[in-house]
């Protein structure tokens, strides 16, 4: 019997890391073809969540008019973004990047991850960017009062002390910072109703602001590029 047990335990645990083998975690492919079939390299990636990634869905000219290449997919974590960072970046070779990362962390889509380390994850990103020639822009996270996929965590005073560590890292280093947040929130550090979905996604005119603000951003450190 004990013979059998043991013999069933390790099927099963084979069945289960043949399983988690089989899981492409980073989603390396979502991007696969698509990096493939790049005739060019872009002027700017935008990498990000769900966010980033319905923002080519519902304003598909702002990325195709200027050059730009959108690498965000839905319900990542900055942890998975630093993993496929060089595949949907660096390897493409843009003058920028544009890194919106942290509003799946803290809804802790894949565990609980402390703000410290979200925080490590992006200046990660940062550092790799530069080390390649790659010019980075943070983007502070958008507000939200709380998750329709996972409430009860109050994020809205986790998202603040975030944005203020990135924005700190970003003066320090002499990075641009978009700050979405400070023309976005309410004063409870929700999102204003107009330009939010669900209280997380942004809508058509919340990424009319979006744009507005990370445009001016683009256009100064691309001019600067160019001499």
């Amino acid at each position: 019997m004990k013979r059998l047990l043991l013999l069933f335990l390790t099927v099963a645990g084979l069945g289960t890391l043949r399983a988690q083998n089989n899981v492409d975690w980073a989603n390396f492919g979502r991007f696969e073809e698509a990096n493939a079939a790049l005739k060019e390299s872009p002027a700017v990636v935008f990498m990000g969540n769900s966010i980033t990634e319905q923002w080519i869905g519902t304003h598909p000219e702002f990325f195709s008019s200027h050059n730009y290449a959108n690498r965000g997919i839905s319900g990542q974590t900055s942890s998975q973004m630093l993993v496929r960072f060089r595949a949907d970046v660096i390897d493409l070779h843009p003058q920028a990047v544009v890194i919106l990362a942290g509003t799946n962390d803290i809804a802790r889509n894949t565990g609980y991850i402390s703000l410290e380390h979200i925080f490590d994850n992006i200046v990660s990103m940062a550092e790799l960017a530069r080390a390649n020639g790659i010019r980075p822009v943070l983007c502070s996270v958008l507000p939200t009062r709380d998750f329709p996929w996972s409430p009860g965590l109050e994020p809205a005073r986790k998202v603040i002390e975030l944005n203020a560590m990135i924005r700190a890292y970003a003066e320090r280093e002499k990075i641009p910072y978009v700050d979405y947040h400070g023309v976005m929130s309410e004063p409870d550090g929700g999102m204003i109703a107009a330009y939010t979905t669900d209280g997380v996604h942004a809508t058509a005119a919340g990424y009319d602001v979006m744009e507005q603000c990370v445009q001016a951003v683009l256009e100064k450190l691309l001019r600067k590029h160019r001499r």
